[in-house]
């Protein structure tokens, strides 16, 4: 399901980007967490911001299942 987090919650174990309060996410039936639609990864150098699409959906492109409990 789709929903917007609460509180910063450490990072997305697909990008390795951190998960913050505002970002949209997606929480899987497994309760794993992850970015979902448009989120921007937040470049160190010169703060600038790059759009790209939410993470789980790229992975889903290509699997079914959780990337952190496959076997689920």
């Amino acid at each position: 399901s789709e929903d917007v987090l609460s509180k910063d919650t450490g990072e997305c174990a697909i990008c390795l980007e951190e998960l913050q309060q505002g970002d949209t996410i997606a929480r899987l039936p497994c309760l794993c967490i992850y970015h979902k639609g448009q989120v921007f990864l937040r470049m160190h150098i010169k703060f600038q911001k790059v759009a790209f699409i939410g993470c789980i959906d790229e992975w889903f492109e290509v699997n079914r299942s959780c990337p952190e409990h496959p076997s689920d």
